[in-house]
């Protein structure tokens, strides 16, 4: 295999830029090192469920796309193998963070777990967590 080219904090913002799907949800960045990715969705009343929780499918695109950024931050080009979701609580707050790393790079595949939290009224709470297996391109 060819030496990777790890995806730089400049190269996902602009792929990110050019992700209708990331825009729509309301995806912003806020950190990225080797093997780390955070990032924030902002619950608004288009991304919510029957009961007015924030819908699942969003809590595993964060989780499905942070933990391939944070893949792409050490080996290159990515695409998610696939991922396993536990959804802990209701999705409610000011603001959804999920944080994500890298636990072990391999030559032909990453493996990377996330957490995702919800910040209400200055507090985190842990509503969901997954691990995914993340291909090289």
């Amino acid at each position: 295999m060819d030496m990777p080219t790890a995806l730089t904090r400049e190269r996902l913002e602009q792929a990110l830029e050019q992700s209708p799907f990331a825009q729509m949800i309301g995806f912003a960045l806020t950190g990225f090192a080797p093997g780390r990715i955070e990032m924030t969705v902002l619950p608004r009343q288009q991304l919510t469920q029957h009961h007015g929780f924030v819908h699942g499918a969003v809590v595993g695109f964060m989780i499905d796309s942070a933990c391939a950024w944070a893949a792409a931050s050490l080996v290159g080009d990515v695409v998610t193998s696939e991922y396993k979701i536990n959804l802990l609580a209701p999705a409610i707050g000011d603001q959804l963070i999920c944080r994500s790393e890298v636990i072990k790079a391999g030559q032909r595949q990453v493996v990377a777990r996330a957490d995702v939290f919800a910040l209400r009224d200055g507090q985190e709470k842990i509503i969901a967590t997954g691990l995914a297996t993340i291909a090289r391109v």
